[in-house]
């Protein structure tokens, strides 16, 4: 072997043995990455951060406007000048004469679930265990002092700025509505028990759902607490999504797999079918009968855009969670598709419009955009109302009407067609006959 072919050789182990390392490298690194836990994610998990696909619709939807709530958005400068109010409300909170509770208790109840209420939140948090605990204390307690002043239940300071002060209340009923501004009902709860008085009767749901209690509709329906005892209740947010689907008579579960477009109010009309306004404790309740399409209310206002990008969010996010409240919003985006259609429905009291309406029906076009829906809860009804709107004679009669009796002239002109028609007929029976 000359001497250039032992190099060569040579080269060649060296880049053998530099390949067999590296190898070696990789498989140990993935090996010890698969080691590790490698479940997907804890099964408590329910807060999200928003993904980016639907962020990037309207980012004003899903960010706190003036309130951090929980570990998410805790510290970003624009929302410190509140933690003040927060701490006032701790103070009241502690210092009222029927609460027995004092603040380390409060510490010692969450620093017992610590451990739990990390697990409720997706991807990591950024902060020791004392700093976690110390977040959710002060951000349950103002929650649950807020609900307490707003049911009467805790006096109202004369310089409460929450009260005092319109834009405060507004910012508040957006900011504890977003998926990512949550903390555990578990958290919440165990503050408010520790914190109740002995005279106090009403139970933390009935206090959240007071204070929301407008955020759906104008139409105010009593609230069931039944309907929640047997439910785990995941945080705020789930608790309103849970006082739309409890009460819901839904639809045939086995009947959802499938997608029809819907008709917009203008179609519907068209066709001869009528709204009808049903009194109902879930706007979720649609139903269709003999030509005519019932719906309970459904208030439009600053919020709603926000509570339903964010339901339809946590829906998109939770793991195995059916989408009720994303079907309904695209029921409403193909309901809704003209400003037309708006005033279509806000005549019939099926839609009460606090906004704009060219701003409200814009929202609703793009409210279920990037969304995925397994389980299309209204395909029955869409299957029924397509039938309806498609069927020659209710679209030929509804013209009809439209036409001929809509129009006071057109009445006339009829009357004075038919008029003219049976005197020719006489006419001409008389002239045969006679």
């Amino acid at each position: 072997m000359n001497k250039n072919s032992t190099i060569k050789a040579l080269d060649g182990r060296d880049h053998a043995i530099s390949i067999n390392s590296t190898t070696e490298s990789l498989a140990s690194s993935l090996e010890k990455l698969m080691g590790e836990d490698s479940t997907f994610m804890p099964s408590r998990c329910c807060i999200f951060k928003t993904p980016s696909i639907l962020y990037r619709h309207k980012e004003q939807a899903y960010i706190p406007n003036a309130f951090s709530i929980g570990p998410f958005h805790h510290g970003k400068p624009n929302l410190t000048h509140t933690e003040k109010i927060k701490l006032k409300y701790l103070q009241g909170l502690i210092s009222r004469s029927h609460s027995q509770a004092s603040l380390r208790q409060c510490f010692d109840v969450i620093l017992e679930v610590e451990e739990e209420a990390r697990e409720c939140y997706a991807g990591t948090i950024g902060f020791s265990p004392d700093e976690f605990v110390k977040i959710l204390v002060l951000d349950a307690c103002f929650i649950i002092e807020l609900f307490r002043k707003d049911a009467g239940l805790a006096a109202k300071d004369e310089d409460d700025p929450v009260f005092t002060m319109s834009c405060m209340l507004q910012f508040l009923y957006h900011d504890l509505i977003l998926l990512e501004n949550q903390i555990p009902w578990l958290v919440l709860e165990r503050v408010f028990r520790l914190t109740a008085s002995p005279s106090e009767s009403k139970s933390l749901v009935e206090l959240t759902l007071e204070f929301f209690g407008n955020i759906f509709s104008s139409d105010k329906h009593s609230i069931e607490p039944h309907l929640f005892a047997n439910q785990e209740i995941k945080h705020i947010l789930d608790l309103l999504r849970k006082s739309l689907l409890l009460p819901s008579r839904g639809e045939d579960n086995h009947h959802c797999f499938g997608w029809q477009p819907f008709p917009s109010a203008t179609s519907i009309k068209e066709a001869g079918i009528k709204f009808r306004k049903v009194a109902s404790s879930s706007i979720l309740d649609i139903r269709f009968s003999n030509g005519i399409l019932e719906m309970p209310s459904l208030l439009i206002q600053e919020t709603t855009e926000t509570i339903f990008r964010n339901l339809i969010s946590f829906e998109q996010c939770y793991p195995n969670c059916t989408p009720r409240v994303t079907s309904y919003a695209i029921i409403l985006s193909h309901l809704i598709s003209t400003p037309k259609d708006m005033d279509i429905l806000c005549d019939n009291e099926i839609i009460d419009n606090w906004l704009i309406p060219e701003d409200s029906a814009k929202f609703f076009k793009t409210l279920y955009h990037d969304s995925y829906v397994k389980e299309f809860h209204y395909l029955r009804l869409c299957e029924q109302v397509n039938g309806y709107c498609h069927h020659w004679w209710s679209r030929w009669h509804a013209s009809y009407r439209h036409n001929y009796f809509g129009k006071p002239w057109a009445i006339v002109s009829l009357f004075a067609a038919a008029t003219l028609l049976i005197l020719t007929f006489i006419q001409t029976y008389y002239i045969v006959f006679k």
